[in-house]
């Protein structure tokens, strides 16, 4: 029995609210708040015109800009080209059918998991039974957490099907493969066998790909009797999470090749960069300099997570100790042994704190040495709730022992401001990143960003 009036919103009177103070209290801390104030007190055409000259503010902002700038940087990143010519406009990718991967580790347990939910057929295979049934395990528990994710939504994933995701340890299963993807732990002799095992088992037109952070490409791709099919395949830890595959070709790489690893960082929906091979590549190479000095900072009298505060603060999504913790302080312990840096390989009479006329800090060494490598022991930079763990606290025996460790060294500590640790962070990171570019090992600044 009511009238049909205009029902229209926007004509009716503004309400005066009873908890008015309480909500806008609480919308004060988000950007949006003067254009809830402005509805709250104006008419709806001037409230309108307010929220234009806000949205204009925004649209104008450096903040924008940069994330603009992102969007179409994550697009050029996809047109790529070699020094010897070889681009994205002429080489053609190859169909991937089914695809091995070799070692069931932290890394292979992710890619296995991203191709499973790319509904790529996968044949995972271990050295052992016991590593294999513990690696099965492991990616049966991430399959089952992506399941349920997925659920929420509407697709569902089939990892119980054995044409699907197979495990072995019989290399004899990797005859049909189109793709290999071997991501077992960082020592070039240990690849080198695998490499020159695949190159007498694999099917002709099969590619061989590496999953390594650091090493040289060209030096596993002499051990097949096909390099021009080998190339480096770098995922980032978690491997199932993050979206970045660097793509590494080596000195025989072929386009195809590449082209084909494009294709897959694709069907993963990943974002492939496509890199040259030099120490480190791109990711990593970067990477260095940057922890180095976080690491010089803490040294000299910060805190990891003072460092990490000031690095999230800026934009970071997740701070340099909190970083190396999450992808374990072992992965570059192992490499530092294997360069000679620490170890048993260091000569005697080496300076604690200099390696070949350089400044160097042995404080990364020295947590493994104490079994510290981050979430996986639960201890690492910080300490967790447990093995595994994924909370990050300050741990007091750390702070403990930088203030022993300072002591011992007669390192004054001093007090370092936001400034000066966001400035030493930074600045080697952007630094090397032009040296890159200078060398020809990325083809572009949006492929560094």
């Amino acid at each position: 029995g009511q009238p049909l009036g205009p029902r229209r919103l926007s004509l009716k009177p503004v309400p005066k609210l009873p908890n008015m103070e309480a909500f806008l209290s609480e919308a004060l801390m988000k950007l949006c708040f003067q254009a809830v104030k402005a509805a709250t007190e104006h008419p709806f055409p001037e409230g309108v015109r307010k929220e234009r000259e806000l949205f204009n503010i925004l649209l104008t902002s450096g903040q924008a800009q940069a994330l603009q700038y992102a969007f179409f940087a994550e697009r050029a990143a996809q047109k790529w080209t070699t020094p010897s010519g070889a681009s994205w406009k002429s080489a053609a990718p190859q169909p991937i059918r089914k695809v091995a991967v070799i070692g069931l580790g932290t890394m292979g347990r992710g890619i296995v998991t991203s191709l499973v939910k790319a509904n790529i057929p996968v044949v995972a295979l271990e050295q052992s039974l016991e590593y294999l049934n513990t690696g099965r395990k492991a990616v049966m528990l991430l399959l089952e957490r992506e399941a349920m994710k997925m659920e929420q939504g509407t697709q569902t994933l089939d990892f119980h099907n054995p044409a699907h995701l197979q495990f072995t340890v019989d290399f004899d299963a990797l005859r049909d493969v189109d793709v290999v993807i071997e991501a077992v732990f960082e020592n070039m002799a240990l690849k080198k066998e695998i490499f020159h095992k695949l190159s007498r088992i694999c099917k002709p037109g099969a590619f061989l790909c590496t999953n390594t952070s650091a090493l040289n490409i060209d030096e596993i791709a002499s051990a097949t009797s096909r390099p021009q099919q080998v190339i480096g395949t770098h995922f980032f830890s978690p491997a199932h999470v993050m979206r970045l595959l660097e793509i590494i070709y080596g000195h025989h790489t072929s386009a195809t090749t590449i082209a084909t690893a494009v294709q897959l960082a694709k069907a993963l929906k990943k974002v492939g960069v496509v890199v040259g091979n030099c120490f480190g590549f791109v990711g990593n190479r970067m990477m260095f300099p940057y922890v180095q000095q976080a690491v010089f900072l803490v040294e000299e009298g910060s805190r990891p997570e003072a460092v990490d505060q000031v690095l999230e603060d800026f934009g970071f999504k997740i701070g340099p100790f909190r970083m190396s913790d999450l992808a374990g302080l072992d992965v570059g312990w192992r490499s530092r042994k294997g360069q000679g840096l620490t170890g048993a390989s260091l000569p005697p009479g080496t300076p604690a704190r200099q390696r070949q006329g350089h400044r160097y800090s042995p404080l990364p060494d020295l947590l493994c040495e104490n079994g510290r490598f981050g979430q996986k022991t639960g201890k690492g930079w910080y300490q967790y709730e447990k093995a595994g763990g994924r909370t990050a606290k300050p741990d007091p025996w750390l702070h403990n022992f930088l203030a022993q460790y300072r002591d011992t060294h007669h390192i004054q500590t001093r007090f370092i401001d936001q400034e000066e640790i966001l400035e030493r962070c930074l600045f080697p990171l952007i630094n090397e990143g032009f040296d890159i570019l200078a060398e020809g090992i990325a083809s572009g600044p949006e492929h560094l960003d």
